[in-house]
């Protein structure tokens, strides 16, 4: 009864965040509120229980890397890089579309996806109101190109960090993994684009013209407080690179740099907060909440030990399963929420397996299908909500369906790519 009434709640709240009929906050916290009073999370857990109730480490990442992007955003850097971008893409827009993406895929393995996406969405932002062409085609193409990027690393997709804990899996076991089959399906993704975003690709010679006589250099409106925020930047990525070593988390890595840079710059804390997206770091705790009623009912557990108990031994049949079955599930449910789920569920299928290479291929099925199903809806991974909250702000609204619409066929290309990849590597 408990598990009926939470998928019942679940489904009516992504039915009004899909169609838009209400805002997306206003509905996940009523979501969020059934859950918490008809019991179906346990009060203690919403905010104590990472796995079955609000993921403060996320949200803490996101907070301190908002207050980082609105002290750098002050210096004028963003203006700066949009108007290289585009100089060097010439104001041509499907290459300028290219440029971005293979920076944000570029950066994400390292720097995660989320991370990623606040620092190059505002430059998109800015570069295309210089051209003066719709901001929304080259967003979404960042986003999805973050998410595949970020597939390729330990570090580069909260998902691959809970895997890679749970199975004892490594830096490099994830780079020789995971990278080779990412590298293949970015560049089909970089040629589809083409096809996807057609007619979005608008050139105007007189704007183009325009962005092409700035002198960027002159958009630095504060060089001495650039040059600190730079190191103290660098500071930050470095800790994320070592967080295994340092134990420490990127939330927390995040929280100190931002309350080193406020104190080094001397930004104004006022101005600061208000470049923070409340709305999203909102809309993300609800969601959590909303995902927490279905692990603690047993609602996905139960999903996912039912498509893996019904392969028994035929191993590569699971591994297909785990592979499209988490790109599906994960682009509804959030695929952080699900991977913390189903991780338990998968290291047990793996314990049964008497040949490690092949209890390690089911790993990989599992990390290929959560990464690039958080690409199939616009509430599918952190990134994809980040830069929606980011892009309303700047008055380029994205619907969920404008977003899904492109997600959905990047899904299936790159999950039907992982399944090939899969097959030829492993069995």
């Amino acid at each position: 009864m408990s598990a009926a009434l939470a998928l019942t709640i679940f489904l009516v709240a992504f039915f009004f965040i899909a169609t838009e009929k209400a805002n997306k906050v206003k509905v996940v916290l009523v979501a969020a509120g059934l859950m918490a009073v008809f019991g179906l999370v346990p009060g203690s857990e919403v905010f104590y229980s990472e796995h079955a109730g609000i993921d403060w480490n996320v949200i803490f990442l996101l907070f301190g890397m908002m207050i980082i992007v609105g002290i750098v955003k002050q210096t004028g850097v963003f203006d700066y890089l949009a108007i290289w971008a585009a100089k060097k893409a010439r104001g041509r827009p499907y290459r300028l579309m290219v440029m971005l993406m293979a920076i944000t895929a570029i950066a994400s393995p390292f720097l995660d996806n989320v991370t990623t996406i606040m620092l190059v969405a505002p430059v998109t932002i800015v570069v295309c109101n210089r051209l003066r062409i719709a901001a929304q085609p080259y967003l979404i193409a960042e986003v999805l190109a973050s998410n595949i990027g970020g597939a390729a690393t330990l570090i580069g997709d909260p998902p691959n960090i809970i895997i890679g804990s749970r199975a004892g899996l490594t830096f490099t076991d994830f780079l020789v993994h995971m990278a080779p089959i990412v590298a293949v399906v970015f560049v089909v993704f970089v040629l589809l684009t083409k096809v996807l975003f057609r007619k979005s690709f608008q050139y105007n010679a007189e704007h183009v013209e325009a962005v092409m006589a700035l002198q960027e250099r002159r958009a630095i409106t504060d060089p001495a407080m650039l040059r600190r925020c730079l190191i103290v930047f660098a500071g930050v990525v470095a800790g994320f690179g070592l967080h295994s070593v340092l134990h420490l988390d990127p939330a927390i890595v995040a929280l100190v740099g931002a309350g080193v840079m406020l104190l080094v710059t001397r930004a104004d804390v006022n101005d600061v907060l208000a470049e923070v997206e409340w709305p999203t770091l909102t809309f993300f705790m609800g969601l959590f909440v909303m995902v927490a009623g279905l692990v603690h009912t047993g609602v996905i557990e139960t999903v996912g030990t039912w498509a893996v108990s019904a392969f028994d031994d035929n191993y590569f049949a699971a591994a297909t399963a785990l592979l499209f079955g988490s790109s599906v599930l994960g682009a509804f449910f959030d695929n952080i929420p699900y991977v913390a789920t189903m991780t338990p569920v998968v290291e047990g299928m793996v314990a049964e397996i008497p040949d490690a290479g092949t209890g390690r291929a089911l790993w990989w099925s599992f990390a290929l299908g959560a990464d690039f199903g958080g690409n199939g809806t616009a509430v599918a991974a952190s990134a994809n909500v980040v830069a929606l909250g980011i892009a309303a702000r700047a008055g380029h609204k994205i619907s969920f369906w404008q977003f899904t619409r492109y997600g959905i066929v990047v899904t299936l290309v790159s999950t039907a790519m992982a399944w090939g990849y899969v097959w030829l590597r492993y069995f």
